[in-house]
């Protein structure tokens, strides 16, 4: 397991892009693996718990972890998660987060493989492999196996967020440095959404979010951000 693992992680390499998605339908089709444009109504999704961590930014510009914060975003989007995948109409099957203790390491890996595939795929032009030829033509190879094998689910849905915030220090900063002409970020909020084919560990649909709005810590607009995240998700049918 912690070879294919390696293997795997050693072909992506570990990129990070952030890359705001567009609402157009062409970027949209892009977010689909080659043929792939609907999802059984009947076909089993694990939906994996939402990988979230959430940041204040020193003035310096430094994330410390917020475990407090971390905790409430967590329950919210867990909730927001739920209603979206039933809202959507496939047959889902959430995972505990003390079940998914056992996949640690698929779960890490869908982090690595995620951010390459928005640096590589999403973003594109210079940074686009010209081996893919503008195709989500991404798979994990035998890494999700396992969680097929545990689970008896075709699929498996990844939730990955990272929010940072600026402290009233790094605002303070912010605001005299505007003054002198100089701009300093504020805090991204980053995220990425897949749907992998846990039998051929193809990533079958793939969305990304990096903006500088929206707080998790709050139950409406965590909500929005997991709209957000699964804006476009294959059609259910």
């Amino acid at each position: 397991m912690k070879n294919d693992i390696k293997s795997v992680l050693a072909a992506v390499g570990l990129s990070v892009g952030l890359v705001v998605s567009p609402g157009a339908v062409l970027a949209q089709n892009a977010n689909l693996a080659p043929g792939f444009t609907q999802l059984a109504k009947a076909a089993k999704v694990v939906v994996m718990p939402v990988d979230v961590e959430l940041f204040s930014m020193s003035a310096g510009g430094v994330n410390e972890p917020r475990a407090d914060w971390t905790t409430a975003a967590h329950g919210h989007m867990k909730t927001a998660l739920a209603a979206k995948s039933t809202k959507l109409g496939f047959s889902a099957e959430p995972m505990s987060e003390t079940a998914a203790d056992e996949f640690a390491e698929p779960i890490a890996l869908h982090a690595a493989v995620a951010r390459s595939i928005a640096l590589h795929h999403s973003m594109g032009g210079g940074w686009a492999l010209p081996t893919k030829d503008g195709k989500l033509d991404w798979s994990f190879g035998d890494a999700m196996k396992q969680l097929q094998a545990k689970t008896g689910a075709q699929y498996g849905l990844f939730v990955w967020v990272r929010d940072s915030y600026a402290s009233a220090e790094r605002k303070m900063a912010m605001v005299g440095l505007a003054l002198l002409g100089v701009g300093i970020s504020g805090g991204v909020q980053t995220g990425y959404a897949s749907l992998v084919d846990l039998n051929s560990g193809q990533v079958m649909w793939f969305n990304r979010l990096a903006r500088a709005s929206g707080d998790l810590r709050e139950a409406e607009s965590a909500t929005e951000s997991i709209e957000a995240l699964l804006a476009g998700f294959p059609k259910v049918q």
